[in-house]
């Protein structure tokens, strides 16, 4: 692994897309994780966009995100349906490798296992045409699905190849007050992990915890859990995890700087990252960064 494996998300960064990517590419990144915002927001349309991805030079870590799949019945399932396929056709067009999907919000969800299974294995069979692998991920705040170990289980109980997890530290963190655990999980099946930190300890109701996520989420070693996301780090590169890391991190702060300042302040993130946390598998990355 090398600093390759980080990346940024262009939801952190003001301004038009094409700025973003110069400020993400002029950190020294390689990688970028895009929204389906950055495509149907830009001015001269969705192809422009993904023109200006294949020419910022950036690879493009995933795409983001599927929202309130799973559970649905009906007419409401349909077109949810009709959804995931048109955001399987944006992400197959950016050459994306992979589609983020975050468990469910919505109070029409259903909470039935089977129900979640079959939602999800019908979603990775949907992606296999595309040759796309899904990443599930639990929001903090899901209706059925907000703890890390319910998204794993019922990953494996779907049992899909191209179907995995995206793994995010502000979720895994912010709605549980014991440590964070992966060591039960395979390692091939995390698709991706998303890093993020935030400025206290506790984030008590899910209404917290939605504030926090989307407005003031800082870059790790910029927040109070250094300590669990060294953990999580750590136990990912034990348990054999070589995949991609992106830096996902909402903040109302950051979106009035200019996208050059808040892309280094990401880089420096990834020295912090690499400082703190030994391992053996970075040498690259610890001298690229310093």
């Amino acid at each position: 692994m090398n600093i390759d494996h980080f990346g940024m998300d262009t939801i952190t960064l003001a301004g038009p897309l094409e700025a973003r990517l110069r400020a993400i590419r002029g950190a020294g990144f390689t990688q970028v994780m895009l929204n389906a915002g950055d495509l149907v927001g830009h001015p001269d349309g969705a192809q422009a966009a993904m023109d200006a991805v294949n020419a910022s030079g950036l690879r493009c870590t995933g795409f983001q995100v599927l929202r309130d799949f799973e559970g649905l019945s009906g007419h409401l399932h349909a077109y949810k349906v009709d959804v995931a396929k048109a955001m399987l056709e944006m992400c197959g067009g950016l050459g994306a490798p992979v589609l983020l999907a975050c468990s469910s919000t919505s109070a029409h969800a259903a909470g039935e296992r089977e129900a979640l299974v079959r939602d999800l294995r019908k979603l990775a069979m949907l992606a296999l045409p595309f040759g796309i692998r899904v990443a599930y991920e639990a929001l903090s705040w899901g209706r059925h699905v907000n703890l890390l170990p319910q998204a794993w289980d019922i990953v494996q109980e779907a049992d899909r190849s191209n179907l995995g997890l995206c793994i995010d530290s502000y979720h895994a963190i912010a709605n549980r007050a014991e440590p964070v655990t992966v060591e039960d999980i395979q390692p091939d099946k995390v698709f991706l992990v998303q890093l993020s930190d935030f400025l206290w300890h506790e984030t008590r109701t899910p209404e917290d915890r939605i504030e926090t996520a989307r407005h003031y989420r800082v870059f790790p070693g910029e927040g109070v859990h250094s300590e669990q996301i060294a953990g999580l780090v750590r136990q990912l590169d034990g348990m054999g995890y070589r995949g991609d890391y992106s830096f996902e991190v909402f903040n109302d702060d950051y979106k009035q700087l200019p996208p050059p300042l808040v892309a280094e302040r990401a880089r420096r993130s990834v020295k912090w990252i690499t400082g703190l946390v030994s391992r053996r598998s970075l040498p690259a990355l610890r001298n690229r960064a310093s």
